[in-house]
């Protein structure tokens, strides 16, 4: 059964050492995702419809919003996985051009071959979350930025998007295919009414269906589920008061099981389990 081995939270966004041996399901992120092997058995992620290796010398990209799934090979043994999920804004205020890392055409190749020095600073942030002691803040934050620069460096489209002046990713969304992105991310409780929100667009379901997938690459649904994810993963890094069954409710699960099965899923672990092993610099 996949786990979470630890996990870093904060500003950045999170980073996360997880021991898999099942698949995920299809799913998206807000953040730029870098996944890079540990240990165990070299595996595929599957991106842009492709499977994509992950092994001891390629690293798996996923653009923000980008649709994408583990695909564990039956009868494979574990893996584990350094999965790196970085806010735009942390990375903007570091570096201003790399607000466009929030766009999903950023990066452009989803696997990449890692070079001497980019598994150099990849090795020294596993070493640091495999220490059995706290990690500074400013260290955590120093090892992704040396990571995270020589990647996007030479395998993004930073500098081609800067020459065109775009924005972030929402700036080519349809405005009112915004309006119900905002809403249905904002709204991560329950289930999604998409008659409801078409006719706010001022579209039919089958219209709106149909645009929202163009636009984004995704179905509601699948926005829906982002932001339920990033509401539990603001509660359990936060260790707000509380049980599990309440954020289960306030999620709009109908039992606690059904929240499990479904953040299991998504992430590879338990919400409970995942929690435990969550090292937290929100403040």
């Amino acid at each position: 059964m996949s786990s979470a081995y630890r996990i870093f939270h904060g500003g950045f966004g999170r980073v996360a050492l997880l021991d898999m041996d099942e698949s995920l399901v299809l799913h998206a992120h807000s953040e730029c995702h870098v996944l890079l092997k540990v240990s165990g058995e070299d595996t595929f992620f599957s991106v842009r419809n492709r499977q994509q290796p992950l092994t001891d010398k390629t690293a798996v990209l996923v653009n923000a919003w980008e649709p994408h799934f583990y695909d564990h090979q039956s009868g494979a043994a574990d893996t584990l996985i350094l999965a790196l999920y970085i806010e735009p804004r942390w990375l903007a205020a570091l570096q201003h051009s790399l607000v466009l890392s929030g766009r999903p055409d950023f990066f452009s190749h989803p696997c990449i071959e890692l070079t001497p020095k980019m598994r150099h600073n990849a090795d020294l942030l596993i070493s640091a979350m495999l220490t059995f002691g706290t990690v500074p803040q400013e260290k955590v934050e120093e090892l992704l930025f040396e990571l995270l620069i020589g990647i996007t460096e030479k395998h993004s489209e930073w500098r081609h998007l800067t020459k065109l002046r775009v924005g972030l990713a929402s700036d080519f969304y349809d405005a009112r295919i915004r309006k119900a992105s905002d809403f249905i991310l904002n709204h991560p409780q329950g289930e999604l009414d998409l008659e409801i929100i078409a006719r706010q667009c001022g579209l039919s379901r089958a219209h709106f269906f149909t645009l929202f997938k163009k636009n984004t690459g995704m179905t509601p649904q699948m926005l829906a589920n982002i932001g339920k994810m990033q509401s539990a993963f603001d509660w359990l890094s936060d260790n707000r008061a509380g049980t599990l069954g309440n954020l289960s409710e306030t999620l709009g699960f109908s039992e606690q099981g059904h929240f499990t099965r479904f953040f299991r899923r998504h992430i590879g672990a338990s919400p409970s389990q995942y929690q435990r092993v969550t090292d937290s610099y929100v403040h």
